[in-house]
């Protein structure tokens, strides 16, 4: 894997993560394939598509008691042949500071006209 392709997915991630903390859902849809996938993590509810995920986390935000979602990258594995890469990681959600969820998730990315999107996730609760 080339280092270029390790740290363009760890900054959109981090993009991700501060769409989240900041609720911005314009910054959100950019880093989404038009058909991501996303598997949540406690009931394996499957969301489908990039408008169906922007609506859930429109839903989100709104929550009086709002968690706020950080996915933290433990390792990223580019393949050689294709434009797309697998990301490992762990994540939580917080709510006012504190911990409410947390477990490991990967993702596969994209490349596409020189951005990184996701194109699916899944999420697992282990604590």
């Amino acid at each position: 894997m080339t280092a270029t392709a390790d740290l363009a997915i760890r900054l959109r991630r981090a993009a991700f993560n501060r769409a989240l903390a900041d609720a911005d859902l314009a910054a959100i849809g950019p880093l989404l394939a038009m058909d991501v996938v996303m598997v949540t993590g406690t009931d394996s509810a499957v969301i489908a598509g990039r408008k169906a995920q922007i609506m859930a986390w429109k839903r989100e935000f709104a929550a009086k008691a709002r968690m706020i979602y950080t996915r933290t990258p433990e390792r990223i594995v580019a393949s050689p042949v294709e434009p797309i890469a697998m990301e490992h990681g762990v994540w939580q959600g917080v709510v006012d500071g504190v911990r409410q969820a947390s477990g490991s998730y990967s993702a596969k990315w994209r490349e596409i006209g020189g951005d990184w999107v996701i194109e699916a996730e899944i999420y697992v609760t282990l604590g």
